[in-house]
């Protein structure tokens, strides 16, 4: 499984119905399961992203279709990273022969 870190800012839309962003998340949580994705953490931030969240996923595309369908619904707007562990790193350091 793959990790991606996603960040978001609201819409005017979500931004007009903050206080159903809870149960957004909550639903966010259940339909990422039906791409094979589980919700790591989300945490609420001050700064630049008003949401920061953590994914496992089995590939690139399952996180895709996640991705436009948290787009399609209009709250936020999100920039996705995908992420490497220490472990991962050291391989890919590896395979570059460094």
């Amino acid at each position: 499984m793959a990790t991606y870190i996603v960040l978001a800012n609201f819409t005017d839309q979500g931004a007009r119905n903050v206080k159903d962003t809870t149960k957004r998340a909550a639903l966010v949580k259940e339909a990422a399961k039906t791409y094979g994705i589980e919700m790591k953490d989300i945490y609420w931030t001050l700064g630049m992203y008003d949401v920061v969240v953590t994914f496992e996923a089995p590939d690139d595309e399952s996180m895709t279709a996640l991705g436009l369908t948290l787009a399609a619904a209009g709250n936020v707007r999100t920039q996705t990273l995908k992420a490497f562990s220490m472990a991962e790193m050291n391989t890919i350091i590896g395979k570059a022969g460094l």
